[in-house]
């Protein structure tokens, strides 16, 4: 069976904040149709909270481009801090593949001590293992569900048109540093 190719995605990252922040975090969701950014969502979730994959589906479900999107970019797992998303879930939710993308192969031993220290961080770390190990494709580290590893492969590979880092994200993360800082911050 040949692999799915995607033209139109979404991706998405959180706004940087303040160590001692709590409350809500902005969120940005770039859209992308091929080489063109085609739209910006933003939303707001919980600091360390359990509302990311919610957010996420009514954010997408009630945009303008739902009808187009054919997949979901992450900047990693959780958003805002320890607002990890549920990616199988949101899978099913959007009737789309998820895929999370980082540059590094994260350390899940010191993420697994620090979530077990939060409320609700065995559910937490839980997700995070239910979204499987990291797996390297492409120069950068994922974790999938929805499609195959040829297909986020294509998936990357398609969108990373600057970076290793799929355009939708790197688009995602200059907002929300603009927004948040003033002016954009270092790469995804």
């Amino acid at each position: 069976m040949k692999p799915r190719s995607f033209s139109q995605a979404i991706g998405f990252d959180d706004c940087p904040f303040p160590h001692k922040h709590r409350g809500d975090v902005r969120i940005v969701g770039a859209v992308y149709a091929g080489e063109r950014l085609e739209g910006i969502l933003s939303g707001k979730v919980r600091r360390d909270g359990q509302n990311s994959t919610a957010v996420i589906a009514q954010m997408v479900q009630q945009s303008k481009f739902n009808a187009n999107l054919q997949i979901v970019f992450l900047q990693g797992i959780a958003l805002a801090g320890f607002n990890v998303v549920d990616i199988h879930a949101l899978a099913e939710i959007l009737e789309r593949p998820v895929l999370v993308v980082t540059r590094r192969m994260p350390n899940l031993e010191a993420i697994r001590k620090a979530l077990l220290k939060v409320p609700g961080g065995k559910r937490k770390w839980a997700l995070i293992e239910q979204a499987g190990a990291p797996e390297k494709v492409a120069g950068v580290y994922v974790q999938r569900a929805g499609l195959c590893l040829e297909e986020a492969e294509t998936a990357i590979r398609r969108f990373a048109l600057h970076s290793l880092i799929p355009e939708p994200l790197r688009t995602a993360h200059l907002i929300a540093g603009g927004i948040a800082t003033g002016q954009s911050r270092a790469r995804p």
